[in-house]
């Protein structure tokens, strides 16, 4: 490692890295792409002409013993995420692995296995936004009074059969995908963790995913996250935020344009439209090259991350519940 940038590997060509992340890492001041990885030695190779990458390995174990990569990107499909995660680990590399970090809690659990000195993060990009961080520096100041309810949507449309987000054997399904942004919203801005949930979920027959759910989260004190996600529905996405003084929202929170400004509102008109409604708008910016710099200056030793493994496990832990919640029709205990 030079003292300036980390060196990065890809494990594998998935469309997530491909097309945001990779190119984002590529732009981040501390970080170099030097190396991918696929199954397939010729698509590695593609891949890596695409992205300007010099080498490429036909192996993820070939990517793990570069003794000249110090960190590991992984966006494998939800099953291969903690078992892929600790080889690398194992193999002295810092590693960035998509969400969500495990098929359940118990799995995420696993990777408190990790050797001391390796650097870890889910990567939920939206926290390093500057919008979400807007936001919570709002809610902070009290301005919104008693935050009270938080209100999410995030929905998209896809039936492709060969699609990871469609197999439910290796961990597809909406609230795995999507739901995991509205848990970690309402995990970010009460800054706690619920105690209870309740879930309505409806499963695509031929999947087996859940193609549609909502959910109630109990944050105690009077505070309440409700979302709705959904992978065959018309796309759409909001958070919403409403305290005892005035309610916001962000109006893009999870899939924010990298090259165009972004918006949140704060409203204290008492309108029902929100036409009056202050609007504040955020310069540009790559929440996954925000995301890579972060990890980077954490590998570097300049600033630690502010979310480690515990803070995945959490989040699985509110996820069992759900899928504990639809089995029983009942409100479902969030673990600690």
């Amino acid at each position: 490692m030079t003292s300036q940038k980390i060196r990065w590997g890809i494990l594998s060509t998935a469309n997530i890295g491909m097309q945001k992340v990779t190119p984002a890492i590529q732009a981040s001041p501390s970080s170099e792409v030097v190396a991918i990885a696929s199954r397939d030695a010729a698509k590695a190779r593609a891949a890596a002409d695409q992205l300007g990458i010099a080498r490429a390995y036909g192996s993820y174990e070939e990517l793990f013993a570069d003794p000249e990569i110090d960190a590991i990107y992984n966006p494998l499909p939800n099953h291969l995420h903690v078992p892929m995660t600790l080889a690398a680990a194992r193999a002295g590399k810092h590693v960035l692995c998509e969400k969500p970090i495990a098929l359940s809690a118990a799995e995420a659990e696993q990777l408190r296995d990790i050797p001391k000195g390796i650097v870890f993060m889910e990567a939920f990009m939206v926290r390093f936004h500057p919008q979400w961080q807007r936001m919570r520096e709002i809610i902070r100041s009290g301005e919104l009074g008693e935050v009270r309810a938080i209100n999410a949507v995030f929905t998209y449309h896809n039936v492709d059969p060969a699609n990871v987000r469609n197999q439910a054997d290796i961990g597809g399904g909406g609230i795995m995908d999507i739901g995991c942004y509205p848990i970690t919203a309402g995990r970010y801005f009460f800054e706690g963790e619920p105690e209870r949930v309740v879930s309505l979920v409806e499963r695509d027959p031929g999947f087996g995913t859940d193609r549609l759910a909502s959910v109630m989260a109990d944050f105690g004190k009077g505070r309440q996250l409700s979302f709705t996600c959904s992978t065959q529905a018309a796309p759409h996405q909001r958070v919403q935020i409403f305290g005892t003084r005035a309610k916001a929202e962000i109006v893009i929170p999870f899939n924010a344009p990298p090259n165009a400004p972004t918006a949140i509102t704060v409203d204290h008109s008492g309108t029902v439209d929100g036409t009056l409604a202050r609007r504040e708008i955020l310069p540009a910016c790559d929440q996954y090259t925000e995301q890579a710099e972060a990890f980077a200056q954490a590998v570097l030793g300049n600033a630690p991350l502010p979310y480690g493994i515990e803070d995945a496990i959490a989040t699985m832990r509110v996820i069992d519940a759900i899928f504990e919640s639809e089995k029983t029709g009942a409100w479902a205990r969030v673990a600690r």
